[in-house]
């Protein structure tokens, strides 16, 4: 293969987790055991120094229909109400007439935020159900893949245009930013919200590896596709969400100055040497010991009697468990929020995902898959940690 960023064919693997299932093919009953394994290898480009997946599940697998919904989440929901608020409080508060288009927008979540801040809004959507639920709850959702030809049809200029949580996803993805390109208004402001690489691998966070995710960036490496292209970040912040997120504004090229926050944030990725091949081997020879600690910390438990629960079956869960290996003789059953995943199994480790207002019982310990709301949980769950139910962190980043 060739860099999916930068086209050089200097590539060299750095972490494997083995072959696995597409992490969001949650499964009725009768399909357990006939899900398809992929390849899941990150290498890394000489040139560009761009983390990536060298095997792609092709989108219409993976996007074409899924069960994942933004809206489940408070933290997330105020996240991007927060966002919202900042790029509209520095950019375009003073405008009557402001539209803004959302790309990936599943269930509509974000836009119901500049909906209140009188924001034309338009989503982007490819799986129908979940545009289904933005269009019924009022949010405007295309259900197609946003790319160049996709923004051709639309014809419309923006001064907001919004990915949260998509550009790394990009199959298409020079054509994609070019779509962007063309739907972006002269003075408008692309935002870009994307797991950070660096958080990644300071966090042990490998089970944000997955085949939906085909980019890792940080901020150098976004750069060097976005300067392709004819765009530039000109603004960032590290945001708590999800163990750490960048949030990044980007312009057309020229339009706007470099802000001292992007500059410090760029100078400490230089300072921890983020973007050095020698950092992501040393990354996979801590993912091999995670792996030891917390088999023996499950095998433990289950030789003590104790029951273990997952809590919460995230598709970045999925990474894990495979990983490990793990299946329903050390976690019993993934408890779940989402009703979209009732009554299916996990892929891979088969484990069932039941809903949390139908348990009748409660495990001796919850084994926290969904760990990027960790604050979130606790405070929830309050009182199930009184009784005795503890709460294990696979995954545990600094607040």
């Amino acid at each position: 293969m060739i860099c999916r960023v930068c086209d050089s064919q200097k590539l060299e693997p750095v972490v494997d987790l083995g072959e696995q299932p597409w992490c969001n093919n949650f499964l009725k009953k009768e399909e357990v055991g006939l899900e398809p394994l992929y390849p899941l290898r990150v290498v890394y480009c000489r040139d560009c120094s761009t983390a990536q997946l060298d095997y792609t599940v092709k989108k219409e697998i993976m996007f074409g229909d899924h069960t994942y919904l933004s809206g489940i989440t408070k933290s997330l929901s105020d996240h991007f109400g927060s966002v919202v608020n900042e790029v509209d409080a520095q950019f375009f508060g003073h405008l009557t007439e402001k539209s803004i288009l959302d790309i990936g927008s599943n269930d509509g979540t974000f836009l119901k935020h500049a909906q209140k801040l009188g924001y034309e809004v338009l989503g982007v959507e490819s799986s129908k159900q979940t545009a289904r639920i933005a269009n019924e709850q009022g949010v405007p959702t295309l259900n197609d893949f946003f790319n160049l030809e996709c923004a051709q049809r639309l014809n419309k200029k923006f001064h907001v245009i919004n990915a949260s949580g998509v550009f790394f996803h990009l199959e298409e993805l020079h054509s994609v930013t070019k779509g962007i390109k063309e739907s972006l208004r002269s003075d408008g402001v692309f935002v870009v919200q994307f797991l950070y690489m660096k958080r990644i691998i300071e966090n042990l966070a490998f089970d944000q590896i997955y085949h939906e995710h085909l980019l890792y960036y940080n901020l150098k490496t976004l750069e060097v596709l976005l300067q392709r292209h004819g765009l530039q970040v000109f603004d960032a912040y590290l945001a708590p969400i999800h163990g750490g997120s960048i949030i990044a504004y980007v312009s057309h090229e020229g339009n706007r100055s470099a802000s001292e926050r992007l500059q410090a944030l760029k100078r400490e990725e230089d300072e921890a040497k983020a973007n050095d091949i020698e950092t992501y081997r040393l990354f996979d020879q801590r993912i091999g010991q995670f792996k030891k600690d917390n088999l023996e910390y499950l095998n433990r438990a289950k030789e003590s009697g104790k029951k273990v629960w997952g809590f919460g079956a995230p598709v970045k869960g999925n990474t894990l468990l495979n990983y490990l290996g793990v299946d329903s003789e050390l976690i019993e059953v993934l408890v779940e929020r989402n009703e979209l995943r009732r009554g299916l199994y996990a892929p891979g480790s088969h484990i069932p995902v039941v809903i949390e207002d139908d348990l009748k019982t409660l495990p001796d310990i919850y084994y926290v898959l969904a760990w990027n709301f960790k604050r979130e949980i606790l405070m929830r769950n309050q009182a199930l940690i009184d009784k005795g139910v503890e709460f294990y962190f696979p995954v545990n980043p600094p607040e």
